[in-house]
């Protein structure tokens, strides 16, 4: 425990909310924690940067062994992706994303969805690398029916983490006009909203979950008239944290906004390229129905005790 507090006071961890859930019962005495990793927009990054403001940061064997260090302090680990893994070094020119794929399936990401430029070897290349991933891509909103991707994603999953169940689903952005039809082909996209409402549901009230969390490649905000994470989350019911991507938008710590029912929806982003990783924890009470969160982006830098 004593561990837990140092890690918790050297990463800065703050409280950035409070909400409700319904009463919880558990087999023993102890409270139960939820820690979810998360990264987004990482576009090939393998290498920490050589120069420029982001200069020693990223690195995939560095998130690797910061990744490995919180798995060693915290008992239920949720490690989740919100797309754009593709396309942003060499190292997808040549070899179409298969590096990237197998590196974070080394770390054992749990969960990822689909970005824009997951596509951009079109859907033969996206195909030809799964095969290297040993993680669920979890995608709602497209359907692939009428593409050589039929059948191939799940729009959901459900972990069990000690006696919780955590729900995620996945939520990705309009291709048209952002992505050339040839790379996507017959994918057809679906509202996301109605979409999200279905699925949420589905695992709110079906599956039981304790936890409801949506992978959205969406966008954090806009200045324009369009469908973002904040606009969203306004929208739709049942989801309890939204995990974005899309816009590269550096975070220091998760949002919070008003769902259809007044309750808090926690939203986070890590910027891009590996730069952070998100850690979110939720504390959920045996003896009340107090759900308490602590949230932070971590840089991720080349020694990781310095994270």
């Amino acid at each position: 425990m004593s561990n837990r507090r140092h890690f918790i006071k050297q990463s800065g961890l703050g409280t950035i909310g409070l909400s409700l859930l319904p009463q919880l019962s558990f087999g023993d005495n102890k409270d139960i924690k939820i820690t979810i990793l998360h990264t987004n927009d990482m576009h090939s990054h393998i290498h920490p940067f050589t120069s420029g403001r982001n200069k020693g940061l990223g690195g995939m064997a560095q998130r690797a062994a910061l990744i490995k260090q919180i798995r060693k302090q915290e008992e239920h680990v949720l490690l989740l992706d919100a797309g754009d893994v593709f396309q942003g070094t060499p190292y997808f020119n040549v070899y179409g994303g298969e590096l990237e794929f197998k590196l974070m399936s080394e770390m054992k990401y749990d969960a990822v969805t689909l970005g824009n430029h997951d596509f951009d070897n079109g859907l033969e290349g996206l195909k030809k690398q799964l095969p290297h991933a040993n993680f669920p891509f979890l995608i709602a909103n497209y359907d692939f029916s009428d593409t050589i991707l039929k059948d191939t994603f799940k729009p959901y999953k459900v972990f069990r983490k000690g006696d919780l169940k955590i729900g995620v689903f996945g939520i990705g952005i309009e291709l048209a006009g952002l992505v050339p039809k040839k790379l996507y082909q017959n994918t057809v996209y679906q509202d996301p909203i109605s979409t999200a409402n279905h699925y949420s549901n589905l695992l709110k009230q079906k599956e039981k979950c304790d936890l409801v969390i949506c992978l959205s490649h969406l966008g954090f905000k806009y200045r324009e008239e369009k469908i973002s994470d904040m606009t969203f989350a306004g929208q739709t019911r049942n989801i309890d944290l939204i995990i974005g991507g899309h816009t590269h938008t550096f975070l220091k710590s998760p949002v919070k906004q008003l769902n259809l029912d007044q309750k808090e929806i926690i939203i986070n982003q890590v910027g891009w390229a590996g730069v952070n990783i998100g850690k979110i924890d939720y504390h959920f009470s045996q003896n009340d129905s107090v759900k308490k969160v602590f949230g932070r982006s971590i840089f991720v830098k080349h020694s990781s005790k310095n994270a």
